[in-house]
């Protein structure tokens, strides 16, 4: 396959070279220069261009599929509007009104959409429910995904990702640090999260559907703090309620939203297509960061 991944970041370029070992032609686009230097260093093909500018786009060349990863950069929800639902827009239109378009687009979207469940199990058929401006966007761009790029004749995916971890993005000092506030965590190591969209794919799964990827074992965060401490041979670290947290004053609406929603996401789907997991639990993804840090502590 020839592969466009937009918005070449974190699980992009993971991607990235996981197409390139398996034999495909990936292509990574960044905004930026920095960008293209990571892609570079990933020994895959870099190419400079803007989501959101149709003309820049027409740089990337000719993919069997398109994945959309681009990020708004954490910024507000106008921000997040311009890139997730206008810049998926442009791309759409870019790339179908070509003389050979793409037959699939992947977008990667955020289980924030889920809004609170109250910890109780959601999957691809629970109704969404954004609880603020930002998850409001990303509903609708998984409704772009899906919707307009089938009346350009390209069949959408997508790929609802947990909380991504992985290499430099664990957190683990801050977890034996704490305080640690309460509520579930849904986790998928960056690995995982690029191998089940490679996997959909190189398998020719999912089209025109939504798939959650997430790991086997959603867990609270006070569980997760404690075993990170026995594991790294820490005392366990101090806890606070939500109630605790919200008094604080320093909270951004992504914390907030957090904090505040709080559901099990379910990856039968995915394990039913047939995924095999790198890191099927947080047991595993975790590993060789704590054999890092008791090396360094002797």
């Amino acid at each position: 396959m020839n592969v466009a991944i937009l918005g070449c970041g974190y699980v992009g370029l993971e991607l990235g070279r996981q197409l390139t070992a398996a034999g495909h032609r990936a292509v990574g686009v960044r905004r930026s220069e920095d960008g293209l230097a990571e892609i570079e260093d990933a020994d895959f093909e870099a190419v400079q261009a803007d989501v959101t500018d149709a003309d820049s786009l027409s740089a990337v060349p000719d993919a069997d599929a398109v994945v959309f990863a681009a990020s708004s950069g954490g910024r507000d929800a106008a921000a997040a509007r311009e890139v997730y639902v206008e810049g998926l827009h442009t791309a759409i239109e870019e790339f179908a009104g070509r003389e050979d378009p793409p037959e699939r687009l992947v977008y990667t979207s955020s289980t924030g959409v889920y809004g609170d469940h109250g910890g109780d199990w959601v999957d691809e058929e629970t109704p969404l429910d954004p609880r603020t401006e930002k998850t409001e966007v990303l509903a609708e761009a998984e409704r772009v995904a899906l919707e307009a790029s089938a009346d350009r004749g390209i069949d959408g995916t997508v790929a609802r990702l947990a909380g991504i971890y992985g290499p430099g993005r664990t957190r683990l000092e801050r977890y034996l640090e704490g305080p640690v506030t309460e509520g579930y965590l849904n986790m998928i190591h960056r690995d995982d999260a690029a191998g089940a969209v490679r996997f959909l794919l190189e398998e020719d799964l999912a089209r025109d559907e939504v798939v959650l990827v997430v790991d086997d074992e959603p867990l609270s965060k006070w569980a997760l703090a404690d075993w990170l401490a026995d594991e790294c041979g820490e005392p366990h670290p101090p806890k606070r309620t939500t109630e605790e947290r919200l008094a604080d004053d320093d909270l951004s609406e992504r914390v907030e939203r957090r904090i505040l929603t709080s559901k099990r996401c379910d990856n039968a789907k995915l394990r039913d297509l047939g995924y095999e997991f790198g890191y099927p639990t947080y047991r595993d993804g975790y590993r060789a960061e704590i054999e890092a840090y008791r090396n360094q502590s002797g």
